[in-house]
Order: C-alpha cells, then structure tokens, then sequence
C-alpha cells in the first residue's frame, strides 16, 4: 500500500486508507451513483474489478468498478473506453464517489 504523507489527499471514508492526492482531481462536477463525483487523472491503493458496458448520463461507456485495496469498499469506477469521441478524454481516468472519499492533511 502506497503512502502519500504530508500532502493533501483523499482517503477511503471507511477504513481511512489512501487513494487519491488532490492535485489529480481533474474536475469535480461529475455524477456518481449515489450523488456528486470527481474525476481524478489517478488512484492509488485500489482494486480494479472486471470491465462492463454501463450507460451512464454521457452514453455507452466501458468501466470497471474500484474498491478500496484494504476493506473492499466501492469507491467508484474506472474508464475503461468511450464509445462517442467527445468522451475519448476520460479512457483510464478514475470516478470517486464524493460520499466514499475523505480529506486529509487540509
């Protein structure tokens, strides 16, 4: 498990383990399952689970869900591929659930 000490960054709201730095987030303005999202250029400490066709609110897209690496939480989803060429930008970028993540070091 990969530690980021001293920068700010975002960490599994269930077991406190890290996954994210803030300096990845790409946006904020994105939509999860269960509420607000944001889009991370990377992820750290998490498991990829197998790929499917999901459509979401922007069309077909290939994702693969992502759990915490330590308690196996869901946390969101990876891009796997985008069907519509407009949405080419977010192929092996990262969703975090708002409600699944929290600061540290702010």
């Amino acid at each position: 498990m990969a530690e980021m000490v001293g920068r700010r960054l975002y960490s599994c709201c269930n077991c406190r383990n890290q996954v994210a730095l803030h300096d990845d987030v790409i946006t904020k303005s994105f939509q999860g399952r269960n509420g607000r999202a944001f889009l991370f250029s990377h992820a750290r400490n998490i498991m990829v689970g197998p790929k499917e066709d999901r459509q979401l609110m922007t069309g077909l897209h290939t994702v693969a869900d992502i759990y915490c690496c330590d308690c196996r939480e869901v946390l969101g989803w990876k891009y796997e591929r985008a069907y519509e060429e407009i949405q080419k930008y977010k192929e092996g970028k990262f969703i975090l659930e708002k409600l699944k993540i929290d600061k540290e070091n702010w």
